[in-house]
């Protein structure tokens, strides 16, 4: 029996992965390949970059039982603050995108102190300054676009890291990419030893060996292919690095740190962290300010990629963000969820619109159909915790 449920246990935990890889061969048979392209694959990475990292911070919220519906409006103001001071004001880059920082900061301190300090509920306070930010937006912009930006601001969003391209076949292949790959597949083995070994130590059960080779060969095929295709195009996108050092980071805090711990503790039951001595107050405050930095770090990732602001930047992002770390497994009452399965909700996201616009589905289409996966996800995940208890 005890091997039953350590089977039933895995196949939910990477059952977004598997349904991933499920939507994207679905659309590769239904583009003819075309979403396999190496150009694709860039864009892919490009496309969703700001996804990423808003649904990095969305997590937070969402494990303590809430969300930020006010993140689509920093990201247009913030992008519009960095934008106005380098093409109006002369500004350097490093100065405005501080200055953009400092405004997405600024906005989630300030969503904190109303929820922490006085008590408002989350929705109300993120809808206010989704409406606030956006008329701030209109206000510095005069309602029209601000651009073109120049290259050094521009590369954030659409450029490539250090490339080492050789010949390969009629075109060239990077060998930074391949070498990032060959790192990670060093580093995905190891990691997955030292897992099993720890288990081990402390007498905790173990997955069968054929479960953990296959999970290997899953994660290294798709490291390889991603990675492989990247190589055949131009290289590791700058976003990419950006995404992987705030992903990497925030896999760290949620899962080995105290504050990780807390907020954890805080959406899984709010009574009983207080009564553990948890500052419960503060744990909001931080998660609220720190949504503030990430959704400004995404504006301007979206204004380079743009290579201009304009005022309806950013409308509608805060519904990917929640949706991506819904898809990704968090519950919905709070206090479950990973990172790493907010990214892959986010993948699975991009990919659903990627696939959607190559096989030329109108946008009234695939916002149905992306209500109905963001649907069945949360509804997967409440039906699957009444059935445990």
């Amino acid at each position: 029996m005890e091997n039953k449920k350590t089977v039933n246990i895995n196949i939910k935990q990477y059952s977004m992965v598997i349904a991933l890889i499920a939507i994207f061969a679905l659309f590769y048979f239904m583009t003819g390949g075309k979403n396999a392209t190496s150009t694709n694959i860039n864009n892919l990475v490009m496309q969703n970059g700001y996804v990423v990292i808003l649904a990095t911070g969305m997590l937070l919220c969402v494990l303590t039982g809430n969300v930020d519906l006010g993140v689509g409006s920093i990201v247009a103001l913030s992008g519009a603050v960095a934008a106005l001071m380098v093409v109006d004001n002369g500004m350097s880059v490093p100065v405005a995108f501080l200055a953009a920082l400092g405004v997405g900061l600024i906005s989630g301190v300030f969503t904190g102190f109303f929820i922490s300090v006085l008590g408002i509920p989350p929705f109300v306070v993120t809808l206010a300054t989704m409406l606030m930010g956006r008329g701030l937006t209109y206000t510095f912009l005069q309602a029209r676009t601000v651009g073109p930006l120049p290259t050094n601001y521009t590369r954030f969003g659409s450029g490539f890291f250090f490339t080492k391209q050789i010949p390969f076949g009629d075109g060239k292949l990077d060998l930074v990419c391949i070498a990032v790959a060959a790192i990670a597949t060093i580093l995905i083995i190891l990691s997955e030893m030292r897992s099993i070994s720890t288990k081990k130590k402390y007498g905790f059960a173990t997955n069968p060996m054929w479960q953990v080779a296959v999970k290997l060969v899953i994660i290294l095929a798709i490291v390889w292919f991603f990675f492989y295709k990247l190589a055949t195009y131009n290289g590791i996108p700058i976003v990419l690095i950006i995404m992987g050092v705030i992903v990497g980071i925030y896999h760290f805090i949620t899962s080995k740190t105290v504050a990780g711990r807390q907020v954890y503790a805080l959406g899984g039951n709010a009574k009983a962290a207080r009564l553990s001595g948890i500052n419960t107050k503060f744990v909001f405050f931080w998660v609220y300010a720190n949504m503030g930095l990430l959704a400004a770090v995404a504006g301007i990732v979206l204004s380079a990629r743009n290579a201009a602001a304009t005022p309806k930047a950013g409308d509608g992002f805060e519904l990917d963000a929640i949706g991506s770390c819904y898809i990704g497994g968090a519950a919905a009452a709070g206090g479950v969820g990973t990172i790493i399965g907010a990214v892959v909700g986010a993948f699975v996201m991009g990919i659903l619109n990627n696939g959607m616009s190559l096989v030329g589905w109108s946008t009234d289409l695939q916002k149905v159909v992306k209500g109905a996966v963001l649907l069945g996800a949360v509804t997967f995940d409440i039906v699957s915790n009444s059935k445990k208890s």
